[in-house]
């Protein structure tokens, strides 16, 4: 049976990969600050980035799932904040790199997460995995995150990194927020609505991940988007009809950057990303429709 560390096992992204993973395959250790008793194939283990503290019986895994990291919408991006959200990623990649080392471990293979906030606000350019980081907050967050990642590559046999995009679930992230007015049937889309938002459902983001420890190929960085990216204002359109019907109103970006400050910049920057990488490697998409991946979501409640 083969063992997957995964560190940031308990967001999102990282339950739902637990979720999909075969119990009679796989063993999951997740790292926590707050380890509890076992449950069926999953064991939680100890860690604390503060104190730079892992336990060593995580280090005998055969796999790296590494989705580290505090949320990144979680509050407002003070000074103090900034420096939080990125040591979460850094540190927490670079503690588990230094204990492999010096363990002398190694993981077969580790995935890392990053974002597709690394490429910054590029209105209607068309992006992939060769384009260049922008110049703000997100892209500098992204590019050190990114860095320590590859550090990876000195405890692991292969190493990838997958930059995700905007996940959709039912039971976090975005789309409850979306989906808070929709007992009146009133849907927001912000500012002019022409920034486009690359997303992904829950279930094709966690099997991209999984996909990539079991199936190797030749490149290093992916997108974790779905193929048909689409405009904020088309976006929320394509929400309201998967609902039904309802009014489409806009809300202006003025207002966003009063109440969020530079945190308005995660809904009111424009990024066209494509996966042309997982294209390349011939991940099929379950979901590559937002109006059915969002029907699909609510359908099953993931």
């Amino acid at each position: 049976m083969k063992t997957i560390l995964i560190a940031g096992g308990s967001g999102l992204v990282g339950t739902r990969i637990t979720e999909l993973l075969d119990s009679d395959e796989y063993r999951i250790i997740i790292l926590t600050r707050f380890p509890k008793p076992p449950k069926g194939n999953i064991t939680y283990l100890y860690w604390d980035l503060d104190k730079g503290v892992i336990d060593d019986r995580a280090l005998y895994a055969d796999y790296l799932i590494n989705l580290t990291g505090d949320g990144i919408a979680d509050s407002r991006w003070t000074t103090k904040r900034k420096k939080i959200l990125i040591d979460s990623r850094v540190n927490g990649t670079l503690l588990i790199q230094s204990a492999m080392k010096k363990a002398n471990r190694k993981f077969k293979a580790a995935v890392s997460a990053s974002a597709i906030g690394y490429y910054g606000d590029q209105g209607d350019a068309i992006l992939d995995e060769r384009n260049n980081p922008g110049d703000e907050f997100l892209s500098t967050c992204c590019l050190l995150w990114e860095n320590a990642s590859e550090q990876l590559q000195e405890v692991a046999d292969y190493n990838r990194i997958v930059r995700v995009g905007l996940v959709l679930s039912t039971r976090g992230g975005a789309l409850p927020k979306i989906l808070m007015t929709k007992t009146v049937r009133l849907f927001n889309y912000f500012g002019n609505g022409k920034q486009h938002y690359s997303w992904i459902h829950i279930d094709d983001i966690s099997r991209m991940f999984i996909h990539l420890l079991t199936e190797p190929s030749d490149h290093f960085i992916y997108n974790g988007v779905a193929p048909r990216p689409l405009t904020n204002k088309k976006f929320t359109e394509e929400v309201r009809d998967a609902i039904g019907s309802g009014i489409v109103l806009p809300t202006p970006a003025l207002g966003l950057k009063i109440a969020l400050g530079e945190m308005s910049n995660l809904v009111l920057n424009s990024s066209r990303v494509l996966p042309k990488n997982f294209a390349e490697v011939g991940f099929r998409f379950e979901y590559p429709d937002l109006t059915n991946a969002v029907k699909d979501l609510l359908d099953r409640e993931v």
